[in-house]
């Protein structure tokens, strides 16, 4: 079964003072960032892999850039977050585990040749980041058992960032799709994982990409990280 990968791209994306939808923005070698990412997931999972992008703001601009993907539209883009947008990617994908990732994360396509094993396994996880921990960003904790505990941005004491790149198996998503629906409209699809975590089990692993690449792009400066990567 072709390997179904999500990518989140309805928001408006206000803070990188663009007009055109942020995963459109133009990198330092000529593609933009969602270029980047379809490259990236078809280099790794190969032709057959399906591409659903969930659109919202000018979601004519992607699709004409993108016409081969699958979509899924969220007319609610400007009052809902990304829980509400990934619940109706994961509901359009059927059965089966899905990858899923922010429409500004730009990263190594390394990350997806590291995830394999995990995907291959079934086994759900989120990519992180422990050489550095903001006060802005998804942090994270583990378990004795190292798995995930606390995941969101009003983490105290956490061990890393998330980088915005995660897989949910076959076996926990019905359980995420639950907590994704109960979440709060301006939640981050991290709520979700984290009642999941809490209240259903899900045993959910960090997998450190700390030597590799990957910027979430949302203000000038990230954007000039994401392109000195790029060099």
């Amino acid at each position: 079964m072709p390997i179904q990968t999500v990518i989140l791209a309805a928001g408006m994306g206000s803070r990188l003072g663009r007009v055109l939808p942020k995963s459109l923005t133009v990198l330092s070698d000529g593609r933009s960032i969602m270029q980047q990412q379809h490259e990236n997931i078809r280099a790794a999972f190969g032709g057959d892999a399906r591409i659903t992008t969930v659109v919202g703001y000018r979601a004519e601009d992607i699709v004409e850039r993108f016409p081969d993907a699958n979509y899924v539209y969220n007319e609610r883009y400007d009052q809902t977050n990304t829980s509400k947008s990934l619940l109706r990617a994961l509901t359009a994908t059927g059965r089966g585990g899905v990858l899923w990732m922010n429409g500004d994360v730009v990263f190594d396509p390394r990350i997806l040749d590291r995830a394999m094993g995990h995907i291959q396994s079934d086994q759900s996880f989120v990519t992180v980041n422990t050489a550095k921990v903001s006060d802005e960003e998804v942090k994270y904790t583990v378990t004795t058992e190292g798995f995930i505990d606390e995941l969101s941005k009003t983490v105290v004491g956490g061990i890393g960032e998330a980088v915005g790149i995660n897989y949910i198996s076959q076996a926990d998503k019905r359980a995420f799709m639950r907590q994704l629906s109960r979440v709060d409209d301006q939640d981050y699809f991290e709520r979700g994982l984290e009642l999941a975590v809490a209240e259903d089990g899900l045993r959910l692993l960090p997998m450190d990409v700390s030597d590799l690449y990957a910027v979430e792009v949302d203000f000038a400066e990230d954007l000039e990280r994401a392109n000195a990567a790029l060099l």
